[in-house]
């Protein structure tokens, strides 16, 4: 797979992006700190997927917690690889890379994601963002956050939840918000579908030579090797994406048309 920090930035360098294509007038972030949270929830969807092993760095977020939902998710997508395997499928004995790796999986996230804010409005959308600013700094600060306990990384994404709390009006839509975490997930499975071994993008759906559980991915020629020069390099790439996409969002350039936001829709920040 592609690291930690490569999934991280990109889901945030994709995020940003998002944030600046969905108009205002169709529920869309209406400020740029509005489009930073945005973003932030796409940072952490992106490392949501490899909470499927008990042994990636983001399943350590929460500690204790985190852990246990980590093996219930891979315990849990064992079983359904084993209940809805082709014929020529082996057995599955590990669910890491199979359910949390497919697009339907990145659709279900937003789908549970943008109900429950419509529903709950602000402390939702907090809410999420506290809990996948977390797995973000994870991936972004592995070495660092393998030295802190658990509980910093918890207090750190807290406290920047906290500022989004006191300080961002949100405007957006509950479907543009929880878009986030499709977005972020998305740019994961993007990420490591481009790696040796792929993804089972669109399993188990689409059968393919008596298999439903086949991996996706680009001709052997042009996949890469996680933490090998092309891991680093696009790593870089989406750095300087991120950067780039900050200052122009910052500058003042990123015009919204907040007043044009239906009322139906935005997310009463008084909640």
């Amino acid at each position: 797979m592609v690291m930690g920090p490569t999934h991280a930035m990109s889901g945030a360098a994709a995020g940003l992006a998002v944030a600046q294509l969905l108009p205002a007038s169709w529920g869309g972030v209406s400020s740029a700190q509005e489009a930073f949270v945005f973003a932030g929830i796409a940072a952490g969807a992106a490392l949501l997927p490899d909470l499927d092993s008990p042994q990636a760095t983001v399943s350590r977020s929460f500690g204790p917690v985190s852990q246990m939902l980590s093996h219930l998710v891979e315990n849990v997508s064992q079983f359904l690889v084993n209940l809805t395997r082709g014929p020529k499928d082996r057995r599955c004995g590990n669910g890491h890379r199979t359910v949390t790796h497919t697009l339907w999986f990145a659709l279900a996230a937003g789908a549970v994601a943008a109900p429950l804010i419509s529903a709950f409005g602000r402390p939702a959308t907090i809410g999420l963002l506290f809990v996948f600013l977390a797995l973000a700094i994870r991936g972004l600060f592995p070495e660092w956050s393998k030295k802190k306990e658990w509980v910093l990384v918890t207090a750190l994404a807290a406290l920047l939840a906290y500022g989004a709390w006191r300080y961002v009006p949100l405007t957006a839509s509950g479907l543009v918000l929880g878009s986030a975490v499709t977005v972020g997930v998305l740019a994961h499975l993007a990420g490591d579908f481009i790696t040796k071994h792929g993804i089972p993008l669109f399993a188990p759906l689409l059968r393919f030579r008596g298999r439903r559980w086949w991996n996706a991915g680009l001709p052997k020629p042009l996949r890469v090797r996680a933490s090998g020069p092309a891991d680093k390099f696009l790593l870089s790439a989406f750095t300087m994406l991120v950067v780039v996409q900050v200052i122009y969002i910052g500058s003042g350039d990123f015009v919204e048309y907040a007043q044009f936001v239906p009322a139906s829709t935005s997310i009463d920040s008084s909640r």
